[in-house]
């Protein structure tokens, strides 16, 4: 009764510190920057969350946790000038700059895979023809660090992406001809932070590691005696994990496949929960690498939810594709290097065996099985 009520007490403490990973997705937004041939004003096209609109301004006036377009209209003249605030463009050639003001013409509503985005669309008037501009973007950074601004610049036929965070907030962008080793390195980077910010996909990682050290026999966790075998497992388990998400990111961002992301973020919650449930009580143990494939193929299509929304195509898709997808995998690499060497150092250990194991267990069956009611039902 008393391991009962204290995993009890557990969870409810756990609940309250998972309340920041309720969503999946992180915060983005998708900005356009279009030049036509032989404008000299650049089409702007700015698609904004609503979620993370009412965060910074406030939409839902009559507070019913439903945002309208009657409300968002009411608002339109504080979106405009907060997003006005938080972007801007300067025509840049050899040492000279000159801004080049947003002039709002139109606001419109558009689903994304996570939900309502504000459309907002300006003119932007350099005076010149600019074959680079220097973009200043700080949208949401003071509220949320971790926000990412999404860049699609398109000149005649050519189109190039970028990437925008609190650490990269100035760029200089060229319209003339596409930046791609930029570009990769740009989204090797965004792989690599969307991993390790990805609280469900590290810990679902984990749910797999934590048993590779270790052998189930007579009911109870048994240190593996061969360092050989141990990392064999987790050879098998990563690279499975890393084939099927790598495969339904790939499929997903070309637009083969798609799945709501309210249902893919809620699977991702379940996977977690059942790699939790699988240490506490092993169903699946010596083809765990089996588990991690099919599970992986969810994992994947969160992660193609970074770069559906983007509109690129072509090689500049292949490029984001392959940098994120690579960043990905050198996240998950770093974490697998960190932690495997501590739990083969430590797997003797009663700490590790019978205190380590099913408390953790317990602690991210709990996270997940919050995670999943408020992703499915709220």
């Amino acid at each position: 009764m008393k391991i009962f009520i204290a995993r009890i007490v557990l969870c409810l403490a756990l609940v309250g510190w998972s309340l920041p990973g309720s969503a999946h997705k992180q915060s983005d937004s998708y900005l356009s920057i279009t030049q036509g041939a032989g404008d000299v004003a650049l089409a702007v096209q700015w698609d904004i969350a609503l979620r993370d609109l009412e965060h910074a301004i406030g939409l839902d006036i009559d507070a019913n946790a439903a945002i309208t377009w009657g409300e968002l209209k009411q608002r339109q003249a504080a979106v405009v000038d907060y997003a006005k605030s938080h972007l801007q463009i300067a025509n840049v050639a050899a040492e000279e700059r000159h801004e080049c003001p947003l002039q709002f013409t139109q606001m419109l509503v558009d689903d994304h895979v996570d939900g309502g985005y504000a459309v907002l669309r300006f003119s932007v008037d350099c005076n010149t023809r600019p074959a680079q501009v220097e973009v200043r973007y700080s949208l949401l950074f003071d509220i949320d660090p971790n926000h990412r601004g999404l860049v699609n610049i398109r000149s005649g036929e050519d189109s190039h992406a970028a990437v925008f965070s609190q650490s990269s907030s100035v760029q200089r962008l060229s319209l003339a001809s596409a930046q791609r080793s930029s570009q990769a390195a740009s989204f090797i980077v965004e792989g690599i932070w969307h991993i390790w910010q990805g609280y469900d996909h590290v810990l679902f990682l984990l749910t797999l590691l934590l048993p590779a050290v270790v052998l189930y026999r007579e009911r109870r966790w048994e240190p593996r005696e061969s360092l050989r075998d141990s990392l064999l497992d987790v050879l098998k388990v990563v690279t499975a994990f890393t084939l099927a998400h790598s495969l339904t990111l790939t499929l997903g961002a070309l637009g083969w496949v798609y799945v709501p992301t309210r249902l893919v973020e809620s699977a991702i919650a379940l996977t977690v929960f059942f790699g939790a449930l699988n240490i506490l009580r092993p169903v699946v143990r010596e083809r765990r690498w089996l588990l991690a494939f099919v599970f992986g193929l969810i994992h994947g299509l969160a992660f193609a939810s970074v770069l559906v929304d983007l509109g690129l195509h072509g090689w500049n898709l292949l490029l984001a594709l392959i940098g994120f997808n690579g960043g990905v995998e050198i996240g998950q690499l770093a974490i697998v290097a960190v932690a495997v060497p501590l739990m083969y150092a430590s797997r003797s250990t009663t700490i590790y065996r019978r205190v380590l194991m099913p408390i953790g267990a317990v602690a991210v069956a709990c996270v997940a099985l919050y995670w999943f009611v408020t992703r499915a039902f709220t």
